[in-house]
């Protein structure tokens, strides 16, 4: 399998959230690659080849399309040999993939509304991917950073619940994980011991390549949470052949999460679960009101596949597993909405992932 593997191409940018991510997982496993710098042709290249306009996508050395970071992590994990960054213990693993998802898919809000609402981060990032990702499309440079200035804002800061009233609670999300981290990582090195594990994985992405580097939540995190700062340099230098020490006492779960696990239930899991339920009755957007604040938010069919995802985990726990973890999500307000019976996203239907199926997707999302 490493033969088969060795090589691979990996299509991404760097700035961006997930490719990232991606990118540090690959470096913690040695896998031999080539990193690619997308452009505008090559990033239609990906839409088509893998059925999904995002990045990062793999090609492997047999031609094969790969998307999505998560289960791309996931499947490379399993079939490379090597300290695993999914646990093995089944307990730590379902809560894993809780904190992953949420730590991926919540802190995505804050993350590109520090990136775009802020001056100077907006001026910086904009002539980046205007001078690189659309470095092929004709035209001056000062009308492709309006363009994309544009478009982010009206997608992912107007277009994504951010206005007067939400801003506060906005980038409250974003501080409260940075003293929770700050909390972890003055006392071990990774958020379940002595070696990355998805969790990690997951808080790297938005940390990384957006609170890290863009200036105005990179200051923030200097200034508040330099323990979390030093967490991202020790993540992007880590090496499975040197960073494979033991985890966490088997079936327990660190009582520094419990802050985190409790923000899944009030914040995240709700967020969820109206989005759910809206896309079942075939609304485009819906209103959705988090510690007293009401998001007016638009429909994510893939959200709906995080939760449908979330609780199929849930329900093949083995039941002895379940029993232990029942008493730690219930107290986190998590158990009920994980228990409910789960809304069809449709995302993908075959269970292909991250094998999608090329031009079917992302056409309809």
């Amino acid at each position: 399998m490493q033969q088969r593997i060795a090589g691979m191409k990996l299509y991404g940018l760097d700035l961006s959230y997930f490719t990232g991510k991606f990118q540090a997982f690959v470096r913690y496993r040695e896998i031999p690659h080539e990193n690619l710098e997308l452009s505008s042709a090559s990033f239609r290249l990906v839409a088509r080849e893998t059925g999904l306009a995002q990045m990062p996508a793999v090609e492997l050395p047999d031609g094969r399309w790969m998307s999505d970071s998560t289960p791309m992590i996931e499947w490379l994990d399993d079939a490379l040999p090597g300290p695993k960054v999914v646990p093995a213990d089944p307990l730590q693993r379902f809560i894993s993939a809780l904190v992953e998802d949420y730590a991926d898919e919540w802190l995505w809000r804050p993350a590109l509304h520090y990136r775009w609402s802020y001056e100077p981060d907006a001026r910086l990032m904009s002539h980046r991917i205007a001078a690189e990702m659309l470095r092929d499309v004709p035209g001056p440079l000062w009308l492709r950073r309006w363009a994309v200035c544009r478009r982010q804002i009206n997608k992912y800061v107007r277009g994504d619940g951010v206005t007067g009233e939400t801003r506060a609670h906005i980038e409250s999300i974003y501080r409260r994980n940075l003293v929770w981290l700050q909390a972890i990582f003055s006392t071990r090195p990774f958020l379940l011991g002595e070696r990355p594990t998805l969790a990690d994985f997951g808080f790297f992405a938005s940390m990384f390549r957006h609170f890290g580097l863009d200036p105005t939540p990179a200051r923030i995190m200097r200034d508040e949470a330099p323990a979390v700062y030093e967490w991202l340099a020790r993540m992007w230098n880590a090496k499975a052949s040197r960073d494979h020490g033991p985890l966490v006492a088997a079936g327990t779960i660190p009582d520094d999460w419990r802050p985190i696990l409790a923000d899944i239930g009030r914040c995240y899991l709700p967020y969820l679960d109206a989005n759910a339920r809206a896309f079942a009755e075939g609304r485009d957007s819906f209103e959705v009101t988090i510690e007293e604040v009401t998001y007016r938010l638009p429909v994510h069919r893939y959200r709906v596949w995080c939760l449908e995802r979330l609780q199929g985990l849930w329900r093949a726990l083995p039941k002895e597993v379940a029993d232990a973890a029942t008493p730690l999500l219930a107290e986190a307000g998590c158990l009920d909405m994980l228990s409910r019976a789960p809304v069809a996203s449709g995302f993908d239907p075959e269970k292909r992932a991250p094998f999608f199926a090329p031009g079917h997707i992302w056409a309809q999302r």
